[in-house]
């Protein structure tokens, strides 16, 4: 019954995770991008909007469902992804325009739990990451396909711990599916970008991943091959762009490139 109960919550969480996107029309900008990226992105939409007054329809989940559904030709002009490893999967299938695929964010990985939670751990080797979870669930992003669940992984066996929590791990279909499992009360602790929660204000952050632990994040950005909406190049722009960097930057984001 507990199992089924989280199960359950696990994927009311999945869904709630995502956001629902009401049908583009063929004048608008679709821009298929990592679920770690909304609110900031929403906001350097509306803002291009203003600007340019092309509506911005964003589709947001994992990288790896993103870039599978812009393989199988989903409509989409702009790809961003929350790791490089699914933008070089699109390169590859010449789904996206290679030439123009830009490092566009950076981010930081952290250890999270409920705004009221007790909990005190220092991340370092062999920290007691099993011992603070006792019976309960590290929500994480699925180290399978989800870049943050990835990074999470990889951390966590720099540290030594992964053999001892892996049977404990909740993998969440996006990282802000993982997010909500904390927020909610449904895991104690869970392991998100340093944007997420910020995003979300009922987790606090109980410390920071080394950034030596895992490889860098990085979140690429690139035009899909079959895009015929010329607007994308305005967004590509403006993404690069200092009103779209400002925005990032409050978010948690470190810009990695400018126009």
């Amino acid at each position: 019954m507990l199992r089924r109960t989280f199960m359950s919550s696990l994927l009311t969480a999945a869904m709630l995770g995502l956001a629902s996107v009401a049908p583009a029309k063929a004048a608008d900008l679709v821009v298929f991008a990592a679920a770690s990226m909304k609110g900031s992105l929403d906001d350097v939409a509306k803002a291009f909007q203003a600007k340019n007054g092309t509506k911005v329809v964003i589709s947001y989940a994992s990288s790896s469902q993103l870039a599978k559904q812009i393989e199988a030709a989903a409509p989409a002009d702009v790809f961003i992804s929350a790791d490089t490893r699914w933008m070089t999967y699109l390169v590859e299938k010449n789904a996206v325009r290679k030439e123009e695929a830009v490092n566009l964010l950076g981010n930081r990985l952290v250890l999270v739990a409920a705004k009221d939670s007790k909990a005190s751990i220092k991340i370092e080797k062999g920290f007691k990451l099993a011992e603070a979870l006792g019976d309960s669930r590290l929500a994480m992003g699925d180290p399978k396909s989800v870049p943050a669940g990835k990074y999470g992984q990889e951390s966590l066996k720099f540290y030594g711990v992964w053999a001892d929590v892996e049977g404990k791990v909740a993998g969440a279909d996006n990282v802000r599916a993982a997010l909500k499992l904390v927020s909610s009360g449904e895991a104690p602790l869970g392991i998100v970008y340093e944007t997420d929660a910020k995003a979300d204000r009922q987790v606090k952050i109980v410390d920071f991943f080394g950034e030596d632990s895992h490889s860098p994040i990085i979140y690429p950005v690139a035009p899909v091959a079959a895009s015929t909406n010329e607007a994308r190049n305005a967004f590509m722009k403006f993404l690069l762009g200092p009103e779209a960097a400002d925005i990032f930057k409050r978010a948690g984001f470190t810009t990695l490139a400018s126009s």
